[in-house]
């Protein structure tokens, strides 16, 4: 958490950190325990991402780009679609019938996400948007992905001014219980 640079190199790192978790989960056999672990691990690293994007990164793309609206919706949207799948697989084990089938589902949607985003939505960001402002977003991603939550929420507000003033205190109760369970460690 927190790779350094403008908002583009920070989020795109996380993509690659996403992946790795991905691939991680991929490796191993259905039903071997730790598919589980690293679905954890990746779903904690998706909602810290998701929570600093809906507060910084969308309200930029709506400032900056002619038809920013439009984006920041349909990047919302696929938020929504993941992080509703996220918290139907976190009451799976990785025995489950249903964690193939869930963790297979959101692996598709956040590699859709990811690639619409370095694709399409990133070089038209960095088109318009001046290097000092994007340096600034990079900070602003960064100090929100500290205090996000780790869980799913997908009942929250995401978008201004309701889902900053919210994430800081879901975070704190999502990192207690993190820490009690273990949850999102190797074992």
């Amino acid at each position: 958490m927190g790779h350094g640079g403008n908002v583009i190199d920070e989020l795109v790192a996380d993509h690659r950190e996403v992946e790795e978790f991905f691939g991680r989960i991929e490796a191993l056999p259905s039903g071997d325990k730790d598919r589980k672990v690293h679905a954890d691990q990746a779903t904690i690293e998706l909602v810290r991402h998701s929570v600093a994007e809906e507060a910084y990164l969308y309200p930029a793309v709506r400032e900056h780009l002619a038809n920013g609206n439009t984006l920041a919706d349909r990047e919302i949207e696929d938020h929504s679609k993941a992080e509703q799948l996220m918290k139907d697989l976190e009451s799976c084990d990785a025995g489950d019938p249903e964690f193939d089938r869930i963790v297979g589902e959101l692996m598709t949607e956040v590699r859709a996400h990811i690639a619409d985003e370095e694709e399409n939505l990133f070089p038209q960001l960095r088109a318009v948007c001046p290097p000092e402002r994007l340096d600034e977003l990079g900070e602003k991603i960064r100090m929100a992905k500290k205090v996000a939550p780790t869980r799913p929420h997908p009942s929250t507000p995401s978008e201004p001014p309701a889902n900053k003033l919210l994430a800081p205190g879901l975070g704190l109760v999502d990192r207690m219980r993190d820490a009690l369970t273990g949850r999102g460690k190797e074992s």
